[in-house]
């Protein structure tokens, strides 16, 4: 059993650009918090956007060294590059871009969203990259909900969506440069289920909405996130309301980690080339 590290039960919130209302549930700078290969998880929403004549959203901006996904639960988003890539993804779609040796790229809410308002509601899981990759040429997967594949696992509405790794013999469609576990659930009320996970990778459960008790010793509610010791290899989950969760698990990168902003690297004079080479200040 991979034991209860600890639980973040509290946010630090805040807006990135006018149309994402987040809060960091944790980031690379997280005191006592081994997440690698994972960066920084925001949890956007839900929040209610009137109808508008202009797309709110984070204009065009930097990353280098690190990929963001995108998991979209309520709105519509677009997204544009500077390397040629654009999608659309709507409620159930996830958007998988790899940085890399760098891009700039912009996300904003939808023509139709923006015209139509309603409720926005996001995750985005920053992920990080082995050294001997942080260099390559950027790449973009746009991953539909229809692509994801989806396991019923009791018969009382419960429902696993493999986004990327696998669960028992089914595949996630998402390409990953370091083996991760990505999994999006609702649990049932009253239902429990035990994942068995990588000894040693890194494990974290994130709740949206609901209450579940982990290993029968703690409960997780609203908005939390629970860290996991790496040693072990299986968590237990049962729900007391309907919850919608997300499960992250993935091989730890024993690399150092520099970090500015929206760049990730292994050693501050690689900071400091990324910013030269975005004249970012």
């Amino acid at each position: 059993m991979k034991q209860l590290h600890r639980i973040v039960r509290k946010g630090q919130s805040h807006w990135v650009g006018d149309g994402f209302p987040v809060r960091t549930l944790f980031s690379y700078n997280t005191p006592d918090a081994e997440v690698s290969p994972f960066l920084l998880l925001d949890y956007a929403g839900p929040a209610e956007f009137t109808p508008a004549s202009k797309p709110r959203g984070v204009g065009f901006h930097p990353h280098r060294g690190f990929e963001t996904v995108t998991i979209l639960y309520q709105g519509e988003v677009e997204h544009h590059d500077t390397a040629g890539n654009g999608g659309f993804i709507g409620p159930g779609d996830v958007q998988w871009m790899t940085a890399a040796k760098g891009l700039l790229h912009e996300e904003m809410h939808s023509a139709a969203f923006t015209r139509q308002g309603g409720v926005f509601e996001a995750v985005q899981l920053w992920v990080n990259l082995p050294a001997k990759f942080k260099m390559e040429n950027p790449r973009y997967q746009s991953i539909l909900k229809a692509d994801i594949p989806s396991i019923k696992p009791d018969q009382h509405g419960s429902l696993i969506r493999v986004i990327a790794g696998a669960y028992h013999d089914v595949k996630g469609p998402a390409r990953t440069y370091t083996p991760i576990d990505l999994w999006d659930l609702r649990l049932a009320v009253e239902q429990t289920l035990a994942f068995d996970l990588p000894e040693t990778h890194t494990t974290i459960v994130f709740a949206l909405k609901g209450c579940v008790e982990i290993n029968r010793t703690a409960t997780l509610n609203d908005t939390e996130v629970a860290l996991f010791d790496r040693k072990g290899e299986t968590i237990a989950l049962t729900a007391r309301k309907d919850s919608t969760l997300l499960i992250m698990s993935g091989e730890p990168i024993n690399e150092p980690i520099a970090g500015y902003g929206p760049f990730v690297m292994n050693t501050q004079a690689e900071i400091r080339q990324a910013m030269a080479d975005f004249n970012y200040r």
